[in-house]
């Protein structure tokens, strides 16, 4: 395909060049004949004129080539080069609802129905006041009465931390400080040598220790872990529960924790039977440091 250009189009670049000279102060017009220059004044001016006139030519040529260039683009070419608007909608909007259960709202998250602490039937031959972790199910069961026991939905070890047996709680703590383990600080060892007890603290409200293991049964503070296998083998409820099964339990409990693979326990809901904390969480006892800083706050969905 030829480029051409209209007489019009080519009368407007004749005219484009005397108009910028003038607009520059130069003028278009070569001196007629018989005009007479002093040297030193028709030196100046081809010194002036040089750069400009360069400069000039050249807006001229990318003119042309600009106008040949768009007359050989083709209807679909042309197209492409147009500009498309994007829709809004591939944006969220800033004021977009986060659902209930989304784990990045902590604050609001909900626990799921079969979690939540409820009063249920349970068919086990455990002793009251006895403390029944079904690993596989993670539920937490404190058993009240023969066949009658208190649900509570539980974090456990993830994959190859999980654990069973027969412990004892043998310390409670409020608010308890936090030491991580030397096993784990191998294993991510940007984390504190110590970390006071507060509601930053991983360890929640309540921390209630077993035997003379590394273990507990403690709070948390990111509840959308409850449910999950999370942990390096220590059992997690959420504040309020960990408050509500603290109250209960004293020195001594008797606490088995069944393995991940084993039968789940036989547990129905009594109709009703959602059940309040028996008492509400006393104040945070916040602790300092040795500096007198105190320690920073760390999400439990961190530790591994």
């Amino acid at each position: 395909m030829t480029a051409t250009i209209s007489p019009h189009g080519a009368r407007e670049l004749a005219g484009i060049r005397p108009r910028l000279l003038a607009a520059n102060g130069i003028d278009a017009v070569p001196a007629r004949a018989g005009q007479i220059m002093t040297g030193k004044s028709e030196q100046a001016g081809r010194a002036a004129r040089k750069p400009l006139l360069g400069i000039l030519n050249s807006f001229v040529v990318a003119g042309v080539l600009s106008w040949a260039s768009l007359a050989l683009v083709g209807p679909a070419e042309a197209q492409t080069l147009s500009y498309v608007a994007v829709s809004s909608s591939a944006f969220p909007s800033d004021d977009a609802a986060v659902a209930p259960n989304d784990p990045a709202d902590k604050s609001s998250y909900v626990l799921p129905e079969r979690l939540r602490r409820a009063i249920v039937t349970l068919d086990t031959r455990e002793a009251p006041g006895t403390i029944i972790i079904d690993t596989g199910n993670t539920v937490l069961y404190y058993i009240t009465a023969p066949g009658r026991a208190i649900r509570y939905g539980v974090g456990v070890g993830r994959e190859g931390f999980t654990w069973s047996g027969v412990q004892t709680i043998t310390n409670k703590a409020e608010w308890p400080d936090w030491h991580p383990p030397a096993q784990m600080i191998a294993r991510q060892p940007y984390l504190p040598r110590f970390m006071a007890g507060g509601p930053g603290n991983p360890l929640g409200a309540r921390a209630m220790y077993l035997g003379s293991s590394e273990y507990r049964i403690h709070g948390t503070n990111d509840p959308s872990t409850i449910g999950k296998f999370v942990s390096s083998g220590c059992i997690r409820l959420t504040n309020d529960d960990v408050t509500d099964l603290f109250n209960r339990v004293g020195i001594g409990t008797k606490v088995v924790v069944m393995p991940k693979n084993a039968v789940h326990l036989a547990a129905k809901p009594i109709d009703g039977g959602e059940l309040a904390s028996n008492s509400p969480p006393s104040r945070v006892a916040m602790t300092t440091l040795l500096s007198g800083r105190q320690a920073v706050s760390l999400s439990t969905s961190v530790l591994y």
